[in-house]
């Protein structure tokens, strides 16, 4: 059976849950000390990395919510980036990364293919226009880019980097079903079967 692109765009939203969640748990062993460690990546640790990536969503998840609800651009889109790294533990990063990653995936269960053309204000000092199918495919990539960086860091820690692509085909359920116990999903919940 064939999905629409909307709900293509659903199951990426819970992918991209899924992977935070899954890193979170390996990342959320180490201590302060190691999060914050120099590491080699675009940035300088695994802390300023997952901070990037939350405060990155906080903007564009804003942008999207704001066009979806016909309110303005945020009158202060730098609101969200006044501070490179606004959560300053493991808990406080790990628990707003799930917030903004269920705000995603709760913008995605309401689209509908007719309306991923619709266009949403980025507010930058000069504004940016983008189809809602453009700024969401922007968002996972950004997203898919910086945690396999994050991937990376943790390669040189003693905690293991988990296994982030079991996501999509069927006969690699079973790898992820204790993920999705933690985070009250299941199998139809995503795919619609």
């Amino acid at each position: 059976m064939t999905q629409p692109l909307s709900h293509h765009l659903l199951t990426m939203a819970y992918q991209n849950a899924w992977a935070n969640h899954r890193l979170a748990k390996a990342w959320g062993q180490l201590n302060p000390a190691e999060l914050s460690a120099p590491r080699v990546g675009f940035f300088p640790s695994l802390s300023a990395t997952l901070n990037h990536i939350l405060t990155c969503d906080w903007f564009y998840v804003d942008a999207l919510e704001r066009e979806l609800r016909g309110d303005d651009p945020h009158l202060d889109c730098c609101v969200f980036f006044k501070e490179d790294e606004p959560c300053t533990t493991a808990e406080s990063l790990k628990r707003e990364q799930e917030l903004v990653d269920r705000r995603l995936i709760a913008y995605c269960e309401q689209m509908r293919d007719a309306e991923l053309g619709k266009i949403v204000t980025i507010a930058r000092e000069t504004p940016q226009h983008e189809s809602r199918l453009r700024l969401l495919s922007h968002l996972f990539e950004h997203q898919i880019h910086h945690r396999g960086q994050v991937h990376g860091m943790l390669s040189g820690t003693s905690v293991e980097p988990p296994q982030l692509d079991e996501f999509f085909c069927v006969g690699e359920a079973h790898l992820r079903a204790d993920d999705f116990a933690e985070l009250g999903w299941t199998e139809a919940l995503i795919w619609g079967h």
